[in-house]
């Protein structure tokens, strides 16, 4: 069952409570007392019943093949190793290290950066305005946007 017993004392002290603070002004105390016994019975009762219900409600469904599955094994152990990356990572560390480049390589940059296009910003079409249409097409484009 979900829980344990402390949620069926707990609901029936609730209860408890709620019949004091109901009756207090009303009844006398012997009666607020056995009215109390009788609520904290019926809560527990009540809580009793409703973790049943909710266990049985909530239980996963029993798988049909338990067999297959522990036979298999798949999906039973989850694999968290990486592959070892440490050769390519000291590679990366000691080209990084480098910092003087080659002549040659200085001269390799240099031509590259001459043979790349200047920079140039996006040029995006202007959009067209409403003055310069005609009104007849105008009129078009509302009808075929109100769709009449």
């Amino acid at each position: 069952m979900i829980g344990n017993w402390r949620w069926n004392v707990g609901l029936g002290l609730t209860g408890v409570i709620l019949t004091i603070l109901f009756s207090l002004g009303k009844n006398a105390v012997t009666v607020i007392l056995l009215r109390s016994v009788y609520a904290f019975i019926a809560f527990v009762v009540i809580a009793f019943i409703l973790r049943a219900v909710l266990t049985f409600i909530l239980k996963p469904p029993a798988l049909l093949d338990n067999g297959a599955i522990e036979e298999d094994g798949v999906g039973s152990q989850f694999d968290l190793t990486t592959p070892d990356e440490s050769e390519d990572l000291n590679q990366l560390l000691k080209d990084g290290l480098d910092t003087r480049p080659a002549q040659g390589e200085a001269d390799g940059k240099q031509q590259m950066s001459q043979e790349q296009e200047p920079f140039r910003p996006l040029a995006p079409p202007q959009l067209v305005s409403a003055q310069n249409k005609e009104p007849e097409e105008l009129a078009k484009v509302v009808r075929h946007l109100t769709g009449g």
